[in-house]
């Protein structure tokens, strides 16, 4: 299953989850770490396990706190206790590859995959290893903590290195990459253009903070019309080659080519 966009929504605003999750984004991810402050963690907690609890919604679930801190031990105790099933558990600051196994380990295999954010250095270093750990199927790498962490601004060229790397770490260990959310909310130009910039790097979906932004995350994403056609010619001269190097206006088509004709294909005809 691919998934173009993921909104988040503040875990002490309980007014806004229903929307949220009709507000047309492939999943919705209810933060109890950044959105909400220390003396609202443990009511946010209550008011967001009993919604997960009584929603009827499948793409919606929950960040907990970053596993270095108090509250994150709270959220685990939680959710053992919780009995969901879930689309995906959030995991922000992932460090290492054994702080995300151990958790594997401490949580139920039916409260579903895990969503890791590579958002500081160490965590970038050891993206690859975070990735291998096989329940983790989602990952997102986060420019506006990294750029705290390291020191660095948030221009988009500053964090091409860091996000090419991380596609690379995804694609080894098959796990879909998301990139980071635009935070001028106003500015929906762009932030369609910025998630073409991630596509073209290999991000092939975006999480967002504003319902505004997901409608222009999907336009970047999908495919065009002339792509569209371009794709099934490719797929085309290569079935006609049987297999072979077909050559399609004077370019060579080879394996490479076609994958990435299909994956073109497959956008085209997405359906969640």
């Amino acid at each position: 299953m691919h998934y173009r966009s993921q909104l988040f929504v503040p875990g002490n605003r309980p007014d806004r989850f229903e929307k949220a999750c009709t507000a047309g984004a492939d999943l919705v991810c209810i933060d109890l770490e950044d959105a909400v402050g220390s003396p609202e963690k443990d009511a946010a907690r209550k008011s967001v396990l009993e919604f997960l609890e009584a929603t009827d919604h499948k793409h919606v679930s929950l960040r907990i706190n970053g596993l270095d801190t108090p509250f994150a031990k709270d959220d685990i105790a939680a959710l053992k206790s919780s009995g969901l099933t879930l689309p995906f558990l959030m995991i922000p600051k992932a460090a290492t590859k054994s702080e995300i196994a151990d958790l594997d380990d401490d949580l139920p295999d039916d409260l579903g995959p895990f969503f890791t954010i590579i958002e500081s250095a160490i965590g970038l270093l050891n993206a690859a290893d975070i990735f291998s750990v096989g329940r983790v199927t989602l990952g997102m790498y986060g420019a506006v903590d990294y750029a705290g962490d390291v020191g660095c601004d948030l221009a988009w060229d500053t964090h091409l290195y860091a996000r090419s790397h991380c596609v690379a770490a995804a694609t080894v260990h098959d796990v879909q990459l998301f990139d980071t959310p635009h935070i001028t909310v106003r500015d929906l130009d762009d932030c369609e253009a910025t998630t073409r910039q991630a596509k073209a790097l290999g991000i092939y979906g975006r999480s967002a903070i504003h319902p505004a932004q997901i409608a222009r995350i999907h336009a970047a994403l999908a495919p065009s019309a002339d792509e569209v056609t371009q794709a099934r010619r490719v797929i085309e001269a290569y079935q006609s080659a049987g297999g072979n190097v077909a050559l399609l206006d004077g370019k060579f088509i080879e394996a490479p080519v076609v994958k990435s004709a299909q994956r073109v294909l497959a956008y085209a005809n997405y359906d969640i």
